[in-house]
């Protein structure tokens, strides 16, 4: 008993994971998505490593 009532909660969670997917494809964290290029500076075009900023101060782009 006490299996069948993990078996349907898990199947139910992924069901709401999969409307939710389904609703709202652009609300994942940053953390996953990819980004389409390496962090570049707005201001110079010089890539950043490792920092938010650029030594000439533009910011990330």
């Amino acid at each position: 008993m006490l299996f069948k009532i993990i078996l349907v909660f898990l199947l139910a969670m992924v069901l709401i994971a999969l409307v939710g997917r389904a609703l709202f494809p652009g609300a994942l964290p940053r953390v996953i998505r990819k980004r389409k290029g390496a962090p570049v500076c707005g201001t110079c075009g010089r890539y950043l490593i490792g920092t938010k900023t650029c030594d000439c101060g533009g910011k990330a782009k």
